[in-house]
């Protein structure tokens, strides 16, 4: 990816749901974030995005620090904000999550020339017994990895 600079990611995203579609939105920021988002200080770990009831997105649960240089009107560090989709990309996701039972999870968060971006996942929850085949697998592999190591 030419021109992207990753600022946070969420790691646990992966091992808790399935993930299908993705999607990229614009982010609705203050200066002060924007400032703290180009230091890297962004935890997306507890983060979800949920329709309000005018049909507008927003990501909650998205934690920037506040930014340290800032003397005052400094942001809030988990404020709601705003999520910038087509109108026709906002119809369809808001139809799976109502539907179907998909949640929007953030995946990542990035600058792409110059602009904060969110990458949102379509996502359905784990049940726990897929979580625990998940480790398994991986316990192998890595047993596997280990034992042509050894070769």
């Amino acid at each position: 990816m030419d021109g992207v600079k990753i600022v946070a990611v969420n790691k646990k995203a992966r091992f808790n749901y399935e993930l299908g579609d993705r999607y990229e939105a614009g982010l609705v920021l203050t200066g002060t974030e924007v400032k703290s988002l180009r230091m890297g200080k962004a935890n997306l770990t507890d983060s979800f995005a949920k329709f309000s009831d005018r049909g507008e997105l927003w990501v909650r649960g998205l934690h920037i620090s506040p930014y340290p240089f800032a003397y005052y009107d400094n942001h809030t560090p988990e404020r709601p904000r705003k999520l910038l989709l087509h109108k026709r990309e906002l119809r369809r996701l808001a139809g799976k999550v109502n539907e179907q039972g998909y949640s929007l999870i953030p995946l990542r968060l990035y600058f792409k020339r110059g602009r904060a971006k969110l990458e949102l996942a379509l996502a359905k929850g784990k049940k726990l017994h897929d979580k625990r085949q998940a480790l398994k697998r991986r316990d192998q592999e890595r047993e596997m990895e280990r034992a042509l190591r050894r070769r």
